[in-house]
Parts: structure tokens; C-alpha cells; sequence
């Protein structure tokens, strides 16, 4: 009933049972290893990878898949390399290379993205966003399913230029640093333009518009330069009928009625985002996912386990559209028996 209680909350009908998704989890393998007896480790091959986190994810009932296809691969002829902390399981993902092409944060302004990337072409764009929706829904069958795209506009940003540059190049120039991101949401929009042609119903959008203790420029800057291209960027997706989910890392709720009036159906929120708030203000017109604090999970103990999802449950539950879900991802350094149990309270409090 997975798939069935994910698609009703995506449509705002009320599902007898809160439908949940997680973010790494499914990538935690001493976790996976655990739920579905598969022998799965980070040096198993990606096939034996795939079909434990597909049966994970099946396991854990997991009513919508958080995945987008488009990450920085498009970027990849002129970028920012800022490195790589330890996350994965063994340091698998850790990346020492630190590497910036820009000499003087002035060239921010002069960038010419539609020059540097070019243009795509759109039926084969159409045809990787297809493939990747199929995929996914072959390995989660039973779930809501999404393709998306993670580069948007700031993120993409912070790709080509690093925080650095980023943030100098912001303070001395807004103005003309916010006619270079007119100039890459012009590049950008071809995504999105295909993402419209895609067969996925669902979409994902992905901007890091803020950080933890919120906006890092000033708002009249994001309401000048980031939401107007956010309303051109997703026109094509709203004509074609697409639900768009929009996910931020950080506190974006100064930003959520912004946010909201581009278009979208639905918000995926970190545990700095008032979701209280969310619930209150767009609880009956919007889906929104999270947003539970995995730092509980990471070093507490049962009964404050409990209290989260219980706080999370009480906001959510008495709307339609709420996904149960830990807001900053379940890492593999989650002890294991602390996700179980936060696990088993979602089971136990999810029945409306």
C-alpha cells in the first residue's frame, strides 16, 4: 500500500497511514544489511547495492523516492572543486582535490554559462530524464517515483564559483551578480524544459537557497533574482501538469510563501525549517516531507526518539499531504539500533 498511500498524500487526500520516505538509509549498510538479510557492503558491486537498497526501501515502506538525475555533471567543462568530507560508509565518498578556475571573483560577473555549457539537446535530455523515472521504478516499484534536478540556480551557482567567490563576488556586486544568474537560469531552463516532456508525474526540484541559520544574502536579492527565474524555470512544468517538490537544504522559512508562489506542490524541509509553521499555512494546499532531527537519532536515547517522531507526528498527521521522513538524512554513522527503533515508533504512531 505503499505506492497507493504516497500517491493520495501527493494528491492532498487523506491516507489512512502517514506514507514516509529517508534520505541515505538506504545506503547505510550495516542498517540494510540488518532489515533485509541481503549481505550488502560498500565494496559490493552495484547491482548487489541496488536490489538491497530496492528491498530496503520495500522493507521500510517507503510511500515517495527522493532522486533527481541532474547533479554538477553538466557543469563539469568549467567548475569549482571544494572537496569532499567523510559520509559514505568507509570514506568511499571523501575528495581532498580543492580546485577553482576563476583568478579574480570579478570573471563571476562576466560568465557566460549558454557560451561555456552550450546547448543541449533536448530529445535526448527528454530520454535520460525517462530512463532514469523507469529505472527508479524499477527498483521501487511500489513507491511514488521522481527524476529532478539538483543545479537550479544557486546550487548551480555554488558549483561553477564555490562559496568563496560566491559570497565575495555577492557582497560587492548583487547587482551585476544577479544578471550572471539571469544568465544561467537562460542555460538552465533547458532542464526544465525537458523535464516538462519527461514522463514523470512528479518532479523534483532541488536549491540551496539558504544555510542553517538561514538566508546568506540579502532577501531582496532572492526576491529580485532567484524567485522571478524560479516562476520561468518551472512555467513549463506547471503547463504541462507536472507536481513539482522543492527541496532546500537549511531554514528557508522566510522563504516559503516566495517559494510557494512559484508554483509548487510541495516542500522538503530540513529540521531548521518551522514545519509547524509549514503545517499551519499551506498544510491543506501542499505537500510537505521531514522533518524529524537525525542528531536525535545520532547520540540520544529511545525515549527522545520517541518525543521526535511524536513531535513530528502530532504537526503532520491531522493534514493529507505529510511525508514522515528524518530531515537531514539517516548517515551510516546512525547507530544501528537507534534507526530501528525510530523505525518501530513510525510504525507504531503512523495510523491515523
Amino acid at each position: 500500500m505503499s505506492y497507493a498511500d504516497g500517491w493520495a498524500a501527493m494528491n492532498l487526500e487523506m491516507p489512512e497511514k502517514v506514507p514516509r520516505t529517508e534520505y541515505s538509509a538506504e545506503f547505510h549498510w550495516d542498517l540494510v544489511r540488518e532489515v533485509t538479510g541481503i549481505p550488502v557492503y560498500s565494496d559490493s558491486s552495484r547491482e548487489v547495492q541496488e536490489k538491497a537498497s530496492g528491498a530496503f526501501q520495500r522493507a521500510w515502506d517507503y510511500g515517495f523516492v527522493w532522486n533527481i538525475l541532474i547533479h554538477n555533471q553538466g557543469l563539469e567543462k568549467c567548475r569549482t572543486k571544494m572537496g569532499h568530507a567523510v559520509y559514505a560508509t568507509d570514506g568511499t565518498d571523501y575528495d581532498p582535490e580543492i580546485y577553482c578556475p576563476f583568478e579574480e571573483p570579478e570573471e563571476a560577473l562576466d560568465f557566460q554559462p549558454m557560451e561555456v555549457y552550450g546547448k543541449l539537446d533536448h530529445r535526448k535530455l527528454v530520454e535520460d530524464f525517462n530512463q532514469d523515472y523507469r529505472k527508479r521504478c524499477q527498483l521501487v516499484p511500489d513507491a511514488v517515483n521522481t527524476t529532478g534536478v539538483y543545479i537550479t540556480l544557486v546550487s548551480g551557482l555554488l558549483e561553477i564559483f564555490g562559496w568563496d567567490i560566491f559570497l565575495l563576488i555577492l557582497g560587492l556586486e548583487p547587482e551585476g551578480f544577479g544578471e550572471t544568474a539571469n544568465r544561467y537560469a537562460q542555460w538552465v531552463q533547458q532542464y526544465f524544459d525537458a523535464l516538462a516532456d519527461c514522463e514523470a508525474p512528479i518532479v523534483k526540484v532541488h536549491d540551496d537557497i539558504t544555510w542553517t541559520a538561514g538566508a546568506f544574502a540579502r532577501p531582496e536579492w532572492y526576491r529580485k533574482y532567484v524567485f522571478p527565474n524560479y516562476k520561468k524555470l518551472f512555467a513549463p512544468l506547471l503547463e504541462a501538469g507536472k507536481k513539482i517538490i522543492f527541496t532546500s537544504d537549511g531554514n528557508y522559512t522566510q522563504f516559503l510563501g516566495d517559494v510557494a508562489g512559484c508554483g509548487v506542490h510541495g516542500f522538503v524541509l530540513e529540521p531548521t525549517v518551522d514545519m509547524a509553521h509549514v503545517a499551519e499555512t499551506y498544510g491543506k494546499t501542499h505537500v510537505f516531507i521531514g522533518n524529524a532531527d537525525t542528531r536525535i537519532l545520532l547520540s540520544k536515547n529511545k525515549e527522545d526518539i520517541y518525543q521526535e517522531v511524536k513531535r513530528c507526528m502530532d504537526i503532520g498527521k491531522k493534514y493529507p499531504g505529510f511525508f514522515m521522513a528524518v530531515g537531514n538524512h539517516i548517515p551510516s554513522n546512525t547507530p544501528v539500533e537507534n534507526a530501528l527503533y525510530y523505525n518501530e515508533v513510525f510504525e507504531k504512531l503512523r495510523k491515523r
